[in-house]
């Protein structure tokens, strides 16, 4: 039997989708996602095989639910930003007359002085965290193919936490652990930013930014899972350390910052993932590189 003639038939399975737009293989593909369409395709001189496939989107956007909820959590956090800064300071009287015995019994224990240095090194991480995901989505081509889609995504995830993360302390004036604290100068703790211990917004903007990331790559790539979740929980966990030991928030402060930011980072993309990339899917496609032809059966398991 001629070599033209052989009918080759290629069983593959597959347990996640997430592989490159072009999938160079020597010989016989070995490893493609569930996709909408295939070609196959073999250099004449070389006799490489090269998969072509188009897979399947892994995010849908809903224009007429998520614009508003972007517009509206980003206009309030924005505004709310701008008067949680403008308080007022406290008086020395008003200090004074703080008194532990006010304080919770699960946050009394962490009445810290302030740490200028650690408040000031806490911020490096907190800005760098805004750009991450957008970092990472170029790292892998099936991101960054969907960048513009992703940083909606992101931005939208961003907006709810900034609801909860300058709306709090926009309603509610809790003063930071340090304002406690005998050892804090005084004219540190009457500045008026101590009086906006609800919640941690470092918290919130880590854990957004790194569940989304971990979130996202482990739809996309699943094998990278442990480790970026691991990434995530390392980082929100650094950032809730640094925030408690430098006095600027209580435990419940940064626990429900981090359970702000984590849920936000991981439901906003869970909301918006592709149906038909969620369940089970099973597909047969035509296969054929000019000399050998056959079919791919494919076969995707649910998450």
């Amino acid at each position: 039997m001629s070599r033209k003639g052989r009918l080759c038939l290629v069983f593959i399975f597959l347990f996640q989708a997430g592989y490159s737009q072009n999938d160079t293989i020597q010989g016989l593909p070995t490893e493609i996602p569930v996709v909408d369409s295939i070609a196959v395709i073999q250099n004449p001189v070389s006799k490489e095989i090269k998969v072509l496939h188009k897979r399947e989107p892994v995010y849908t956007i809903n224009p007429a639910v998520d614009i508003p909820i972007i517009a509206a959590g980003t206009g309030f956090t924005l505004y709310a930003t701008t008067q949680i800064y403008t308080k007022g300071a406290s008086t020395e009287e008003q200090i004074n007359n703080l008194n532990t015995a006010d304080i919770n019994a699960f946050d009394r224990w962490a009445i810290n002085p302030y740490s200028k240095s650690l408040d000031k090194f806490s911020y490096f991480p907190f800005n760098a965290s805004f750009a991450f995901p957008l970092v990472m989505f170029l790292f892998k081509e099936d991101t960054k193919q969907d960048f513009w889609k992703l940083s909606f995504l992101y931005w939208e995830s961003l907006s709810i936490t900034g609801l909860f993360g300058a709306g709090t302390p926009f309603v509610v004036d809790r003063y930071r652990p340090y304002s406690y604290s005998m050892e804090t100068p005084m004219e540190q703790r009457t500045v008026q930013n101590a009086k906006n211990s609800a919640f941690s917004g470092h918290v919130e903007v880590i854990a957004t930014s790194t569940f989304f990331i971990a979130k996202v790559y482990g739809d996309y790539y699943p094998e990278t899972k442990l480790v970026m979740y691991g990434i995530a929980s390392l980082a929100t966990g650094s950032m809730a350390y640094m925030r408690l030991k430098g006095g600027m928030h209580f435990p419940s402060d940064v626990i429900i910052g981090a359970t702000i930011g984590t849920l936000s980072g991981i439901l906003v993309p869970q909301y918006h993932k592709t149906k038909s990339t969620s369940g089970a899917s099973m597909s047969i496609l035509p296969y054929s590189t000019g000399e050998n032809n056959g079919l791919v059966f494919t076969y995707k398991f649910k998450n």
